[in-house]
Formats: C-alpha cells, sequence, structure tokens
C-alpha cells in the first residue's frame, strides 16, 4: 500500500502545480518524504511541542508517525503581488520586509498565500479522489521547514495512509 500512497502524493504534487496561481507566477515548493524521514518529522514535532510547550505537537507527531508518507507545500520566495493592498499588514508592497518568525519567514502576500491554499486544496482533493486518508496540519509544516526536509518559507505537512480506518480524526488530546 506504501507504494501506492507515494504514487498518490505524485499525483498530489501535479495538482498543486497546475492549480491556478496569481498572474500565472508559481512560488510553490512541494516534496513528498516516506521511512526515515517521516519518523524524523515525527520524532521531531515531538522535540519541538517540549521545546517550546506548544500545544498538540505531541498529539499530531503520533498522527504523522502512522503516515505511510506525508507530502509537504510551501512557498519559496513568493513576491509580492503588487496590489498595495494592505491585506499582508503593509500599505505598501515595498514596505513589507521579509524576516524569519518562530515558525516561518514572512511576511507573506496574502494573494500568494491564497495561491498556496488553492493549491492545497486541489492537492487534497487529488488524495479524496484516491481514497487516501489525509489532514492538513500546520504543525507538521512548522517541524518540517525546521528540518529541512523542504525549502520553503511557510509550509504544510499532509500526512497520508490508506487504513481501514482514518488514523489523522478522533484523535485524543494529550497533556
Amino acid at each position: 500500500m506504501k507504494d501506492v500512497v507515494f504514487q498518490v502524493a505524485g499525483f498530489m504534487a501535479l495538482a498543486a502545480r497546475t492549480a491556478p496561481k496569481s498572474l500565472g507566477q508559481d512560488y510553490l515548493s512541494t516534496r513528498t518524504i516516506t521511512g526515515n524521514e517521516i519518523l524524523q518529522l515525527a520524532e521531531g514535532m515531538l522535540a519541538f511541542g517540549k521545546e517550546t510547550g506548544k500545544k498538540d505537537f505531541d498529539r499530531d507527531s503520533e498522527s504523522v508517525r502512522q503516515a505511510a508518507a506525508v507530502f509537504l507545500i510551501g512557498l519559496k520566495d513568493a513576491k509580492p503581488l503588487g496590489l498595495n493592498c494592505g491585506a499582508c499588514g503593509y500599505s505598501r508592497c515595498e514596505e513589507a520586509t521579509a524576516h524569519d518568525g518562530p515558525e516561518f519567514r514572512g511576511p507573506q502576500c496574502f494573494w500568494r498565500a491564497m495561491d498556496m491554499g488553492i493549491a492545497l486544496g486541489s492537492a487534497v482533493k487529488t488524495a479524496s479522489l484516491f481514497n487516501v486518508d489525509n489532514r492538513v496540519m500546520y504543525r507538521a509544516g512548522v517541524v518540517a521547514r525546521r528540518l529541512g526536509l523542504i525549502d520553503a518559507d511557510v509550509v504544510l505537512g499532509v500526512p497520508l495512509a490508506a487504513t481501514g480506518k482514518n488514523v489523522f480524526f478522533d484523535r485524543t488530546p494529550k497533556g
């Protein structure tokens, strides 16, 4: 089953890549991890939660540990769209100076983040079409970026599994 899940992750990357993007400009990064990298991510999530005292990294770590693959998606060096709309918190696009935050690099242009959201939606829809269980996880993205599992400024992770019961739902909060 793991080979099939990995193949579906490839279709997810295709769906993300071909999703519509503002001005047709593509700043997406995608990568699928398996095997030892999944264990590295799960352990990293557990450690990050303990180190920072942030909630539910331990719970999500257990979900990731049960995945056959984890699809990672992020934005890398996304240039502002140039609308001066203020949605990022700055009045003018050129005022938004890039800096590292505690988990991600920002600020990100709202419209580029929307592009990533549309691409992510296309990717998880693709997983669903193949009946591969998945769940979008902010926490997996934080740690995947921190561990260098993907080169991107903002990352989300999508663990994937094909089991008799979706292991990513009905989870019990820990702590």
